[in-house]
């Protein structure tokens, strides 16, 4: 599903070089359930960009769902994008200005999907995440983890391959943390493959397995 060889991350400036990731070997099976977990700075986000496509890597090779996606056009990186992967982000990324309803629809209209399957898609995903009756409602209006649970149907709206999610739970209180994290492990149930980034421990043990990230290299948790 998702195969990462040895692959590396160099920011550069004219003054210094970071590198992010360092020969990085990572896989995810189709169907896996996977908590990224590190400390600040190790380079899971960097991960996670490289995984959801929003980044380009330095070196190394990238297979998603089977296919190299080193040389992809910026264009059709992004078609692979918006067709096999759904992002949840630790800021929910809702538009304030467009209700539930119009938020889970804006990245099925850059699918091109005609306006009945994207009305039958964004209502089946805000009820799966019960807020099937709040879909005029603004992201306002909402509580944080309702806000979450907005998101993640926006990224289940297009029915991905891939869920992607960057600490997920980190503006919630415990509470709405683990009413999401239940969410998610309904996901995984239901067949997905989720990937989280998170710093919590007590979150990533629900997963069904560990990837731990030190210095841009995977390694064994403490």
């Amino acid at each position: 599903m998702l195969e990462m060889r040895a692959v590396s991350k160099v920011f550069r400036t004219e003054e210094v070089e970071t590198h992010a990731l360092r020969s990085l070997d990572l896989h995810v099976k189709e169907g896996e359930f996977v908590a990224v977990t590190g400390p600040s700075g190790s380079g899971k986000t960097t991960f996670l960009n490289l995984a959801g496509l929003l980044e380009t890597f330095t070196s190394g090779t990238y297979l998603l769902d089977g296919e190299d996606v080193s040389s992809l056009s910026d264009a059709a990186r992004s078609k692979l994008r918006n067709q096999k992967i759904g992002f949840i982000f630790q800021g929910f990324n809702l538009i304030p200005d467009l209700n539930l309803f119009d938020n889970v629809d804006v990245p099925l209209c850059y699918r091109g999907m005609k306006a009945a399957e994207r009305h039958s898609r964004i209502a089946d995903a805000l009820t799966r995440v019960g807020l099937g009756s709040r879909m005029k409602h603004y992201p306002s209006q909402l509580s944080g983890g309702q806000q979450q649970r907005a998101a993640i149907a926006r990224a289940l709206a297009g029915s991905p391959r891939l869920l992607l999610a960057d600490e997920p739970t980190g503006n919630l209180d415990s509470q709405m943390a683990s009413g999401v994290m239940d969410l998610l492990e309904e996901i995984h149930a239901a067949g997905s493959t989720i990937v989280i980034v998170t710093h919590d421990r007590d979150l990533a043990a629900r997963a069904q397995r560990n990837v731990h990230i030190v210095d841009g290299q995977t390694a064994d948790p403490d």
